[in-house]
């Protein structure tokens, strides 16, 4: 695994090419709970347009190989661009983060606001105030002009307007459950995989939101509602069950949509408890 002290170094040296203004550390390298086949995810924060062919050679030479990274927007709207490097035997990921949208979604976040946006790689959506979780629960390896800092001060805790915002979408769970019902008719498993899947992706935004933990992405939330203290018991057991075994008719299908219904009502309650 790629060590700290090497991190910290490529960090300073992405700092040196014009427009970069800091670098964090994101992921599971963040959290703490890396494994040692994990990636290591760097934040590349820059202002204006970033010099991307020398992020390029600094790319290339770090990997030992042609690594290309991508012009911003070149990897879609959200997502922006980086690229995809080994070091000592471990894959480092850059992505890059414009500051200024960062700014502007933290912002947002302090104020309740939340979309989920189209973007490849993120069936549920982009979540674009995941910015501000990338600032809130990663750690600084660069950031020489302070920016990243100041930044952070905003988001460390968790705005309870965007609690609020988040418990709230709750209803569209519900909408969901009675989309699910008329695809079961229609024994239309693939419609009713995909409402029943959003309405469970829904409830445990708004159960982390609850606790008061960001969220980045999709990848590991249900499984993680367990560690969440005041959750419904047994709800990520039940959604995987729910969610792996739907079934092809309409029978199958309606039991499903009523297990999914329960963890949804269990969910609303579990909220407004506190």
């Amino acid at each position: 695994m790629i060590s700290d002290g090497t991190l910290r170094r490529m960090a300073a040296e992405l700092t040196r090419v014009r427009g970069v203004v800091g670098v964090m550390l994101g992921g599971s390298r963040a959290r703490g709970d890396a494994l040692p086949s994990s990636d290591a995810d760097l934040g590349v924060y820059y202002e204006g347009r970033p010099d991307t062919a020398d992020l390029t050679r600094l790319a290339s030479r770090w990997s030992g190989r042609e690594v290309v990274v991508g012009e911003p927007g070149s990897w879609g709207p959200w997502v922006d661009a980086g690229g995809w490097l080994e070091v000592e035997g471990t894959p480092v990921d850059w992505i890059l983060r414009d500051v200024d949208r960062v700014a502007a979604q933290s912002d947002r976040a302090a104020r309740g606001e939340f979309a989920f946006h189209p973007q490849a790689g993120h069936p549920l959506g982009f979540l674009d105030v995941s910015y501000a979780a990338e600032l809130a629960t990663g750690v600084v390896l660069a950031d020489p002009s302070g920016r990243l800092a100041s930044l952070r001060t905003a988001v460390t805790a968790y705005p309870l307007a965007l609690r609020d915002a988040m418990v709230g979408a709750l209803w569209e769970a519900d909408f969901l459950i009675g989309s699910a019902r008329k695809g079961a008719r229609r024994e239309d498993t693939t419609y009713v995989s995909l409402a029943l899947a959003r309405a469970v992706l829904l409830c445990a935004h708004a159960l982390h939101a609850d606790a008061g933990r960001w969220v980045t992405n999709e990848k590991g939330l249900v499984p993680a509602v367990a560690s969440l203290p005041l959750a419904p018991a047994g709800f990520a057991g039940q959604a995987a069950l729910v969610l792996g075994s739907l079934g092809a008719t309409e029978e199958s299908l309606t039991a499903a949509i009523a297990s999914v219904a329960q963890l949804v009502a269990a969910t609303r309650a579990a909220v407004q408890d506190h």
